[in-house]
């Protein structure tokens, strides 16, 4: 699993690139500037990472959106060098909005990832008007730019699907959709709240005290809460993003000391940072902020501030950004993660209860490995707070579930429906409710899955088992 995991990472991350390289090889030809290149590879990642090009449809929708998008993110780059107070509040906006949007549906959410993407690279890549065309194209270089990036991507994608060299983009599942409704405000306005109060947080501590280097501590809150599946996975998240970006930055010194220049040394080593972030992301978030702090760091070079010493500013900037983004996590509408966790749970048992459902003919382990999936989006931080509490924490309740994939997807796959089995779902799908029974529930399907055709025999015996220990 974890060798196929990193090889569909490292298939993605070279379409990725490619697309990035075209876009960004496009973007030179139009305008030499490093300006304009830079923010075509940026918005091809963004663009790759979000899959906004799945269907003609879609694409179609990103190609009318987004160019008009990418100049009103311009303007509030331009808001943010002039009246900077301005241009923050139109930026928190432009980040925070999207996010509410996806209480209304897929469509709503394709709208807000459009919206979102432009304000999201203008944080990483501040606006620089173009100098070397004519004024026209200069205001529209965001245009052009978005629309060089909307194409390569596409072209990349779809051309790595033909070869099969990438497998059919899923189609995603908002894990605070309005299943979670019980949540009182619901989820997507929770987040969007806490999205808000941390970046304007973030833009009064940087205006104030950091003036012109406020941009690290806006972007690491961004980040830390983009997103998010309930505090611990924003704590999770954070700690991670510091630890690879403090080792980013020790690694960018020492290639300063020998790439100090703007030399093709220089954006080979951007390059290849971009790359290996994108190939190791899906295995861990820390190598993602490892070498994306080494390529921004070296990306200095082109804005003229090679200074080892903003290298250490900037750590101390992304740790006062994570610490705002955690205690808006914390503190705003909070969201529990185990919510979060015990909803994808149950969306799990209930795909497992429909693929194991006679009365089913048309039974798949598509949509459990899917929902499988969701739930091992969420691990990663509740097996780090196995490993500081050392008790038994809903990271055995994952585990647990995960266990139980192999041996469903062959039970379905034979189209075997053992009615013990059938009544071992049940159970669990209830006791999600009762997280005190949860462990046992699962422990039990594990066990009946395992036992295959027989686990009607074996589900006699558990009861049995249950009724003399009762005695």
């Amino acid at each position: 699993m974890a060798a196929h995991r990193t090889l569909a990472a490292l298939q993605d991350a070279v379409a990725t690139m490619l697309a990035a390289l075209a876009a960004m090889l496009s973007a030179l030809a139009i305008d030499p500037e490093p300006g304009p290149a830079i923010l075509a590879v940026v918005l091809s990642i963004s663009l790759s990472r979000s899959q906004l090009d799945r269907t003609a449809r879609e694409r179609l929708e990103a190609a009318l959106a987004l160019p008009l998008v990418a100049l009103v993110a311009a303007g509030a780059g331009v808001l943010l060098q002039r009246w900077p107070w301005i241009g923050a509040l139109g930026l928190t906006a432009g980040l925070s909005v999207p996010i509410w949007l996806r209480r209304f549906g897929p469509l709503a959410t394709r709208a807000g990832s459009l919206i979102a993407l432009p304000f999201v690279t203008l944080l990483a890549v501040p606006y620089v008007p173009a100098t070397k065309v004519g004024p026209a194209l200069a205001r529209l270089m965001p245009v052009v730019v978005a629309l060089l990036a909307l194409a390569w991507v596409s072209v990349a994608h779809a051309l790595a699907r033909r070869a099969r060299w990438l497998a059919p983009a899923p189609r995603t599942h908002d894990a605070h959709a309005k299943t979670e409704s019980a949540l009182r405000p619901d989820a997507p306005t929770r987040m969007a709240a806490q999205m808000g109060v941390a970046l304007g947080a973030s833009f009064v501590v940087g205006f104030v005290f950091f003036a012109e280097r406020w941009s690290w501590i806006v972007l690491t809150a961004f980040i830390v809460l983009s997103g998010s599946r309930g505090r611990l996975d924003v704590a999770y998240k954070s700690v991670l993003r510091v630890v690879g970006a403090a080792g980013g930055t020790g690694i960018a010194l020492v290639f300063t000391l020998r790439y100090g220049d703007r030399d093709p040394a220089t954006v080979a080593l951007i390059l290849a940072a971009v790359f290996f972030g994108l190939w190791l992301r899906p295995l861990g978030y820390a190598w993602w902020a490892l070498f994306v702090t080494i390529a921004l760091a070296l990306l200095q070079n082109f804005t003229g501030a090679t200074e080892q010493p903003i290298l250490w500013q900037r750590l101390e900037e992304i740790v006062i950004g994570a610490i705002i983004g955690v205690a808006a996590a914390w503190f705003v509408w909070p969201i529990r993660s185990t919510a979060v966790l015990r909803r994808r749970m149950a969306d799990a048992l209930a795909a497992l209860s429909e693929a194991l459902d006679p009365a089913n003919a048309d039974r798949t382990s598509d949509a459990f490995v899917a929902a499988l999936g969701r739930v091992e989006q969420i691990a990663p931080a509740f097996r780090a707070s196995r490993l500081v509490t050392r008790t038994t924490s809903p990271a055995d309740w994952i585990d647990a579930l995960i266990a139980c994939r192999a041996p469903a997807v062959a039970l379905i796959q034979a189209r075997e429906t053992p009615a013990a089995l059938r009544k071992a779902v049940g159970s669990a799908r209830r006791a999600v409710r009762d997280p005190s029974e949860l462990s046992a529930a699962l422990t039990d399907l594990r066990r009946l899955l395992a036992a295959g055709p027989a686990a009607d025999t074996d589900g006699a015996d558990l009861q049995a088992h249950a009724a003399t220990a009762k005695k």
